[in-house]
């Protein structure tokens, strides 16, 4: 992948309790070794620091443009982002490719509902919880990430970001 003035932005989007954030933490230390100035942005994280708990689709999607714009900001400043969010509209992911262009690398962890469902880390796919993605939310899954990485929790966290890496560094950009 080559690298230009700007930083990149690594999108990793996926259904919630699919590895994102921990992937994304092992990604970032492979990516700031090999591209400089890294960091990470979770969208759990932004929500909690800026106390913002709404989760209608209007709102959630124009939130994930912000969190988008946020990320052009940083790039523009040679800082490579990792940003992990669920985020799952085309809306959304079309909005990226058009602002944030060639520095954009969409990230797909596909992982079953299923299995999820079973992990004890979420327990809202136990309860009866409203505006989940995968329950009552109907998720737009990306038609065209430029990755994407099956998590069937099998393979640790670390190998899945070095296959990611692998992939970034197959990009033609």
């Amino acid at each position: 992948m080559k690298t230009n003035k700007y930083g990149k932005i690594f999108w990793i989007t996926g259904l919630s309790g699919s590895g994102k954030s921990t992937i994304g933490e092992h990604l970032k230390k492979i990516i700031k070794k090999n591209y400089g100035k890294t960091i990470i942005i979770h969208g759990d994280n932004i929500r909690d620091i800026f106390q913002l708990r709404f989760y209608t689709k209007t709102k959630r999607l124009r939130l994930g443009k912000s969190y988008s714009d946020l990320c052009r900001l940083l790039i523009r400043q040679n800082i490579n982002v990792i940003f992990t969010t669920v985020g799952l509209f085309n809306e959304l992911f079309l909005y990226n490719r058009k602002n944030l262009k060639k520095n954009y690398v969409e990230i797909y962890i596909k992982t079953d509902i299923e299995k999820l469902k079973k992990n004890k880390s979420k327990t809202f796919y136990k309860v009866k919880t409203r505006n989940v993605w995968g329950l009552d939310l109907k998720p737009q899954f990306p038609k065209k990430p430029d990755i994407i990485i099956e998590n069937n929790f099998q393979v640790s966290p670390a190998m899945l970001a070095k296959k990611i890496f692998k992939k970034i560094n197959s990009i033609k950009s």
